[in-house]
Formats: structure tokens, C-alpha cells, sequence
């Protein structure tokens, strides 16, 4: 069975065709990173626009890649929220065409579910039941994940996420954007102990970091002089710490209370090089099986939605053409909202 997978959440427009559930044929994504760049973060009117004039040609240079034709294509699976609507709509109304025209079913996916199955794309992935962490730039939740569909939340940031507190650092200390992988190769450099920020909320599974972003902001402020150039990997590396830190010891006590072994850390915050390190380097040491995907599945893409889709399709659910985008969509309310 073949299924094009669509993702337009955001700011990538990213299409791709999985065969039988596992066989990657393509995995197209058009990035807007330059687009926004000037901005200092996504524009939510531009994404969409950007999406509008991409979306044909990705979808296009998926099925090329993947050797097939519209007609081959038995399913549809499309991103339908948590994420920017006016995005959102760009890939659910592209679906919804396709699938009307070719008279096949589509399925609307959620979005965290997809960096989840993300890791189903790798040979070497778990067996259920696991702990994930999803961290990126808008979620930085904790669940245990028995089978698809079947979520629970362990713990949820309170304000930012990770991925937020890494832009808005970097928007502090004039660096640039994306602000995550900016200050994951200035920390490279960096002596991480050099300065000591907060780590909130240490007793719960919860996460807070807009205590962080403004102890950095009040650190900037009591400077009598700009940071140089010498001191900015020293500030990255700290404040990439205190983020790291808080992730690695909350994903690992929720495994240590459930008593799970396997642990999955995704989102586009899991690319982080010093975040992989952390979670190699503490899993050896408390036994756990940590599995991250490769780092092109963990920004946004279409290979991991098509990679739910595929399994709900195959249990026979699908999606009527009235079916909108929504911002929002926990994913512990799955199951109600396919029941």
C-alpha cells in the first residue's frame, strides 16, 4: 500500500510516499528558514503564502522520487493540527483534492503523533509500551505511548517550550535564527559550567523555562558592557545546559515510575547535538534503551506523517472532507476524537 504523506504545520512544506508502512520511497521538504529568517521567527501569513506556491511541486517531486504515479497512491495522510492554521489548511485542502479526485480515503494526522512514529522510520526502533519526550520549538511534553492513538501526558511545559527558550535566547543575545542551532554550535565551544542558570520545577515531571529566558535577560542587563565574542560560547553553552538538563532528568524519572525501559526523544529540538549526547551518556548509565531519530526526521517532515497514516488507514479509519485544521489537539484526546 502506498501513502503520500503531507506536512504543512509550520514552515516546511514536505511531502512523501511510504510503501507498506516501513519502505520510504521519497521524502521531499521545502524549507521557509531563509524566508523568516529576516523576522526572527516564523510569520504565520508568509508560511502559508510560502505553502500556497509550494505545495504542488513538493507533492510532485515526491511522487517522481518515488518512482509512482498519483494513480499507485491507496491512502492520504495529512497533517490536521496541533499547528499554524492558515498552514495547516494549505496541505488539509491539497489532500482533501486528492482524494476526492482519485476517490481514495485520507486520514487526518496529529502532528506530535508523527515526531513520535518518527522513530518507526529507523530499523533499530521499540516495541510499545515507551516514554516519549517531544521537544521543539512550540511543545515540550513527556507521554506514555502504549500503542497509535493511545497516549498518556506524564508532563507539559507550563509556559515556554524548549525550543521556544533556544529562539528567545538567541533573539537576546543578537545571534540570529534559528536560534536552536545557533547556540548548539556556539556551546560546542563553550565551558557549559561557566555561569549557573536556573532549572525550575525540579520535583515535578512539568517543565517551566520562562524563568531561564529571563534570568539570561537580567544576566545581559547587569553587564556594563555588551557580551564579546569570547564570552558568547561560554553563555550559550550554560544556557543550552540548564535546558538540557531539565529534559534528560524528567524523561528519565517518568521511565523510572513507570517502570519503562524505552525511551524516544523527538522533535526538532531531539537534532541537538549536546541533547544526544546527554541522553547517550545517561541511559548507559541507568540502563535504559534511548532511541532518536536521525536528525532529518526530527524537524519537520512528511515521512512520519505518512507513517501514522498509514497504520490508521490500515485499521481501516479515514477522514470525511469536512474534516478542518485545528491549532490545538492534545494528543491524550485521540482516542476520543476517532471513537
Amino acid at each position: 500500500m502506498y501513502v503520500l504523506g503531507i506536512e504543512t504545520s509550520c514552515d516546511e512544506t514536505a511531502a512523501a510516499v511510504l510503501e507498506d508502512g516501513k519502505l520510504l520511497r521519497s521524502n521531499v521538504i521545502a524549507s521557509q528558514v531563509d524566508l523568516h529568517k529576516i523576522y526572527g521567527g516564523v510569520v504565520p501569513e508568509i508560511a502559508s503564502r510560502k505553502h500556497m506556491e509550494m505545495i504542488i511541486p513538493v507533492i510532485c517531486e515526491a511522487l517522481n522520487g518515488a518512482s509512482v504515479t498519483l494513480s499507485d497512491i491507496e491512502g492520504i495522510a495529512v497533517t490536521r493540527g496541533p499547528g499554524l492554521v492558515g498552514s495547516l489548511l494549505v496541505g488539509l485542502s491539497a489532500a482533501k483534492a486528492i482524494a476526492f479526485a482519485l476517490k481514495i480515503p485520507f486520514v487526518g494526522v496529529n502532528h506530535l503523533e508523527g515526531h513520535v512514529a518518527s522513530i518507526f522510520l529507523s530499523p533499530d526502533h521499540p516495541e510499545f509500551p515507551l516514554v516519549a519526550l517531544v521537544v521543539s520549538g512550540g511543545h515540550t511534553n513527556i507521554y506514555l505511548m502504549k500503542d497509535f492513538q493511545d497516549f498518556t501526558v506524564l508532563g507539559q511545559t507550563r509556559d515556554d517550550a524548549a525550543g521556544e527558550a533556544f529562539d528567545k535566547a538567541a533573539k537576546l543575545l543578537n545571534i540570529g535564527y534559528p536560534g536552536g542551532v545557533i547556540i548548539d554550535r556556539l556551546a560546542k565551544k563553550g565551558n557549559r559550567k561557566r555561569i549557573e542558570f536556573p532549572r525550575a520545577m525540579r520535583d515535578s515531571l512539568d517543565f517551566s523555562f520562562s524563568g531561564l529566558k529571563t534570568s539570561l535577560l537580567v544576566y545581559i542587563k547587569k553587564r556594563e558592557c555588551p557580551l564579546s565574542e569570547d564570552e558568547l560560547p561560554d553563555v550559550a553553552a550554560s544556557y543550552q545546559e540548564a535546558i538540557i538538563d531539565v529534559l534528560v532528568e524528567k524523561t528519565l524519572k517518568a521511565a523510572e515510575i513507570h517502570s519503562i525501559s524505552r525511551i524516544v526523544v523527538c522533535g526538532g529540538v531531539a537534532a541537538n547535538s549536546r541533547l544526544r549526547e546527554r541522553f547517550a551518556e545517561e541511559s548507559r548509565l541507568k540502563g535504559f534503551h534511548v532511541y532518536i531519530p536521525p536528525p532529518i526526521f526530527c524537524t519537520d517532515n512528511a515521512a512520519m506523517i505518512a507513517v501514522v497514516g498509514w497504520h490508521l488507514l490500515t485499521r481501516g479509519l479515514k477522514d470525511s472532507l469536512n474534516l478542518n485544521a485545528v491549532s490545538r489537539w492534545p494528543l491524550d484526546s485521540l482516542l476520543k476524537h476517532n471513537s
